[in-house]
């Protein structure tokens, strides 16, 4: 319960993390769009100004120099308020004079014979009148002013800049650099330095005006209109970031970075945890499987010695000088028996610690295998089974703790006969491979699976085969094996197949 717990934790965090990037990630392109969009529109409304003012400043010295107007009429609006308070009537005008002009239009090159314009002014009255006791009316005050409808001759001549420039061609209109300049200004006055490519298109077709390398990408090229009148243009300014995707990835990628780094280490933290959790519960099993084997392993010599010792209290084996001797030899071998056991745990608590002392010397291995196969002769001979050896290394002088490595060799061959279900049949083979003499131990007993080989070095494991205590050990034998050749600078590998037996492979260093 409390793994699924903190797995759904993790997950919602990954989820969270994850959908965090997603959204900051949209949120940057979808103001990388609106930064954009602004850019353009604020190089077309230029680009349209520019334009204007050039004609503009082309128009003015031709207007100002008329004198005469062509036209000239004059449209006047009055209205009149009494305060009946004071006896005082205000009339108020507002005019609007309109002077007709036309102008050669060759001296703008323009196509047309000539342009009509009007210049517009604004003439404003306020005149009080006051009414005498004698009723009689007096003049009083006026007050006139005059102003020039500067914005609605502008309107004008944005118009009339519009049908002089409509069949101009648009190459003639504008200039590829002045565009690429007006593009930069604005992305360095906004804080975005990104590489574009430009192109102006007509009706959807490209024109003339385009920069070099420009190509049209769906997801990176924006459009706002140019020339625009009214909502209506026959032009669009189609200007490509090529590297919007690096920006927008840039932008969110030192946040994007730390997430993922604290949400790694939420991971591996938990990983280890699990992982922890796992172990602990091997070990706990192992241990436990420990404690019940190292049991019985000592019920049995404990339960033999006790038969024996009261076997010895019966007069009649007091008096018989052999069955006297039998017992206590089954005393002293159950005994040392016992020792072992306990002496095996210690050893390898003692490596654990680097304890053990380990001082080597030059020693034949052939001659260490001898000693070994001596000790477990008699228990081999018992079964009814063999050992053989096959020395086909000429040199087998190593550098060797003796009493540790004679373990190590008994240790394999105890672990062959007890893997033995039959008379066990274990041969041993030497050879010299370069600098190194190889030991092979092969027996013809139960062998392994590939993944028992991977774990039988490790402490405390044992395979389990239904009854744990069908074979005596308790899962150090081979953890010191690996240990004790470790410390030697040696190799030990093993090769098993289900049902056919297994070879345990020792490589060591020779010495001259």
């Amino acid at each position: 319960m409390l793994i699924a717990l903190m797995s759904l934790s993790l997950l919602g965090i990954v989820f969270v993390q994850g959908y965090w990037i997603s959204n900051a990630y949209r949120t940057k392109n979808d103001q990388f769009t609106i930064n954009a969009k602004q850019v353009l529109l604020s190089v077309a409304k230029e680009i349209k100004l520019r334009e204007t003012e050039a004609y503009y400043q082309l128009y003015i010295p031709y207007v100002d120099s008329i004198q005469v107007p062509d036209n000239v009429s004059f449209t006047e609006l009055a209205y009149k308020y009494q305060n009946k308070a004071t006896n005082e009537t205000y009339i108020f005008t507002d005019g609007i004079l309109e002077q007709d002009y036309k102008l050669s239009a060759g001296l703008i090159d323009a196509d047309a014979d000539s342009i009509q314009f009007k210049k517009l002014t604004n003439r404003k009255t306020k005149t009080v009148i006051s009414e005498g006791i004698d009723g009689i009316s007096k003049p009083g005050t006026v007050v006139e002013s005059f102003s020039r409808m500067k914005d609605y001759e502008q309107k004008q001549f944005e118009s009339f800049v519009s049908n002089v420039t409509a069949l101009t061609p648009i190459y003639k209109r504008v200039n590829v650099n002045e565009v690429t300049e007006l593009i930069d200004d604005e992305l360095i006055g906004r804080g975005l330095n990104s590489k574009f490519e430009f192109a102006v298109y007509s009706h959807n077709i490209e024109t003339k005006v385009r920069s070099k390398n420009f190509k049209y990408d769906e997801g990176s090229t924006y459009v706002v209109p140019l020339f625009d009148t009214e909502n209506e243009t026959n032009y669009e300014l189609y200007v490509n970031f090529s590297e919007k995707e690096k920006l927008v990835l840039n932008s969110i990628l030192g946040m994007a970075i730390l997430s993922l780094v604290f949400t790694a280490v939420i991971i591996l933290a938990y990983s280890s945890a699990i992982s922890q959790i796992y172990k602990q519960r091997q070990i706990s099993q192992i241990k436990s499987d420990f404690i019940n084997n190292m049991t019985h392993e000592f019920k049995t010599p404990i339960a033999t010695i006790n038969l024996a010792l009261d076997s010895l209290k019966n007069p009649k084996v007091k008096d018989n000088k052999e069955f006297l001797d039998r017992y206590l030899g089954m005393i002293r071998e159950e005994n040392k028996r016992m020792h072992a056991q306990v002496e095996n745990v210690l050893q390898i608590s003692k490596l654990e610690k680097n304890e053990l002392d380990l001082s080597k010397e030059r020693v034949s291995l052939q001659e260490v295998v001898e000693e070994a196969i001596s000790h477990v002769s008699l228990i081999v001979e018992d079964r009814g089974g063999y050992i053989k050896t096959h020395y086909g290394a000429l040199q087998s002088a190593v550098l060797a703790n003796e009493s540790h490595l004679s373990n190590v060799i008994v240790n394999l061959l105890d672990n062959a006969i007890k893997y033995s279900e039959d008379e066990p049949k274990i041969d041993i083979y030497s050879e010299n491979v370069k600098n190194s003499v190889i030991l092979k131990i092969r027996d013809q007993g139960m062998g392994m699976t590939k993944l028992v080989q991977k774990k039988i070095f490790e402490k405390f494991y044992r395979e389990h085969t239904g009854d744990i205590h069908n074979i005596k050990g308790h899962g150090l034998g081979l953890a010191y094996v690996k240990r004790i050749l470790d410390d030697h600078d040696a190799e030990i590998y093993v090769e098993s197949e289900k049902g056919k037996g297994s070879t345990f492979i020792i490589k060591l260093h020779l010495i001259s």
